[in-house]
């Protein structure tokens, strides 16, 4: 018998490989306050679903192109006449409603839409922890590769310029990264919560970090803590095994931010 037979090792390496591909992304993502892009693209990924069933490709394929084309919309009609969250907004809805009805049109085809919706990390298989890993490993890459050139950009657009960095080029990459994401995490925590992955690790390792790669390895690891704990206490308390993985990042948040004010006042003490 296989270590991978057992369905909690799967579930546990596929949230694993969810956090790896996740946090260090979410980093950008809380850097330049684009939590309501990631929830867009995460909300586009439904589309993505009813069209894969309709074609009869994979969700991962379906999802990762759908996703990738809402992210180049909206990137390409930002600063076009409407704020960015106008159009979020009105992208992000549309691209649900639209997932949804599809959904309704696959009458031959049964769709478990709170799976979709939420998650279902227990029903992970092989196949898909071979995809999330790849998925992860590849946005790891990509973020070593373009890390000087993503940060240079976010912190200061003109400096980028003037170094030879072309802002826009960073931010296509960024927009692949996520799809990528969305496509990868669709099956573990579902549409409605990836955003919250992308997010909250983030933004509870910034009080605990004193550089951007620091922040990118804590919030790796508040990542992995929050999959862990989230499972043994889904276990324990027979919940809904994605949304409690999100209320343990939740509480991990609270915690560094406990820890963040403890240490701003002993430094102004001192």
């Amino acid at each position: 018998m296989s270590l991978l037979d057992d369905f909690t090792v799967r579930a546990l390496l596929g949230g694993l490989g969810l956090a790896l591909a996740a946090a260090p992304l979410g980093c950008f993502v809380v850097w330049r306050r684009m939590a309501y892009f990631g929830d867009a693209t995460a909300h586009a990924s439904i589309l993505g679903v009813a069209l894969a069933l309709g074609f009869s490709i994979s969700i991962f394929t379906g999802a990762l192109v759908v996703a990738l084309a809402m992210a180049l919309i909206v990137t390409a009609l930002s600063g076009r006449g409407l704020a960015t969250d106008t159009i979020l907004g009105v992208m992000a809805h549309s691209a649900l409603a639209f997932g949804l009805v599809a959904v309704s049109f696959l009458p031959n085809i049964r769709v478990d839409l709170m799976a979709y919706l939420f998650g279902d990390i227990l029903a992970v298989t092989k196949i898909d922890l071979a995809i999330i890993w790849a998925g992860a490993v590849a946005v790891v890459a990509l973020l070593v590769w373009r890390w000087n050139a993503m940060l240079t950009a976010t912190l200061n657009t003109d400096l980028a310029t003037s170094t030879g960095i072309d802002p826009r080029r960073e931010q296509l990459v960024l927009t692949v990264a996520l799809a990528l994401v969305v496509a990868v995490a669709i099956k573990v925590v579902g549409a409605l919560l990836i955003a919250a992955m992308l997010v909250i690790p983030a933004a509870a390792a910034r009080p605990l970090a004193t550089t951007p790669e620091r922040m990118a390895f804590i919030s790796t690891g508040i990542a992995a803590a929050a999959v862990i704990v989230g499972l043994r206490a889904a276990f324990a308390l027979d919940t809904p095994t994605g949304p409690t993985i999100v209320c343990a990042a939740a509480l991990l948040f609270a915690i560094s931010g406990g820890i963040g004010i403890i240490t701003q006042a002993h430094k102004k003490d001192a």
